[in-house]
């Protein structure tokens, strides 16, 4: 089964283009199952690319998936066209107001690494979004700022300021083969990392939570967070393939210091064309994730958010 999306939404296009099945939002309503329900809180200043990236991994699954657009109530973007953010986006507080719930959230990433979380404008709103996901949300996916917001509020663990950019395709290892969320992983694999902060192994290790994949470069890159029923990455497997060559070359025409991006271009020669080596496994993992929230989630909508995570008992 495709994704569902607004046919006028860009990624609707693009993702056509691409050989990934998408169904007009008319063509959807007529077909009698009940779609998978995921909600994409979008923290990333390039709204678009940033939607079309997700859009295109939760709509490879053989599911139907209703994706819906969902944005901070007061804090406006300055990087998106506000005729798309008020035809494809609904603030939290819409979506809260409703009573909506969500069989599966991604929580972006944001480019404010360098704010302390109660520095952040939308700090307050974001911990209730948290709050909120309990109720209201089956399973939540944390990406990279989002994945160290919540697990910081649900856990305490802290982020860490680096002294130079973690940046570049790093190699990690499969910590936990056995678990459903990396079946058909390899035993190893290459990861798009792009940040200025870290959490430590052991300061996770100490919150009870295990890591499913790790490196020794980077650090940990993907969390689960049974009780709160998460998973946290902390990198990057939504990337296009040029999208450490876009980071890279604004960095360097803004006068920025930044490292070429490590194993990324081939011989490290930024004039080469990047190859993509993780987009097998991006996919594996929305898969398995979309997957997880099928075979768990309840059908009956309303049960969504019961104590118990177990919602056939």
């Amino acid at each position: 089964m495709p994704i569902k999306l607004p046919a006028d939404l860009p990624a609707f296009d693009v993702l056509s283009r691409e050989g990934v099945m998408v169904m007009p939002e008319s063509a959807a309503e007529k077909q009698d199952i009940r779609p998978i329900r995921i909600g994409l809180l979008n923290l990333m200043p390039k709204k678009i690319q940033t939607e079309t990236q997700f859009a295109r991994l939760i709509g490879a699954t053989p599911l139907q998936i209703e994706l819906h657009l969902i944005r901070m109530s007061e804090h406006e973007t300055k990087n998106t066209a506000a005729d798309h953010m008020e035809a494809f986006y609904r603030p939290f507080c819409e979506v809260e107001a409703e009573g909506t719930k969500f069989d599966g959230l991604i929580i972006t990433g944001a480019p404010i690494e360098h704010l302390d979380f109660d520095g952040v404008t939308y700090w307050d709103e974001l911990k209730r979004i948290f709050d909120w996901t309990q109720t209201h949300v089956h399973s939540t996916f944390g990406v990279c700022w989002g994945a160290m917001a919540m697990i910081n509020y649900f856990h305490g663990v802290p982020k860490h300021m680096l002294d130079h950019k973690a940046f570049g395709c790093i190699r990690h290892r499969n910590c936990a083969p056995a678990s459903p969320y990396l079946r058909g992983f390899s035993d190893d694999m290459v990861i798009p990392v792009s940040r200025w902060t870290e959490l430590k192994r052991e300061e996770i290790e100490a919150a009870g939570l295990p890591i499913l994949i790790d490196s020794d470069e980077t650090g940990p890159a993907l969390v689960e967070d049974p009780e709160h029923r998460a998973l946290y990455v902390f990198n990057h497997f939504e990337y296009d393939s040029n999208t450490l060559k876009e980071e890279y070359d604004r960095d360097v025409a803004n006068g920025t210091p930044i490292n070429v991006p490590a194993n990324y271009y081939p011989d490290d020669d930024p004039s080469k064309q990047p190859q993509n080596r993780w987009r097998s496994h991006a996919h594996l993992l929305f898969g398995n994730w979309i997957s997880e929230i099928y075979l768990t989630t309840p059908f009956d909508m309303d049960k969504i958010g019961m104590a118990s995570t177990d919602w056939r008992k």
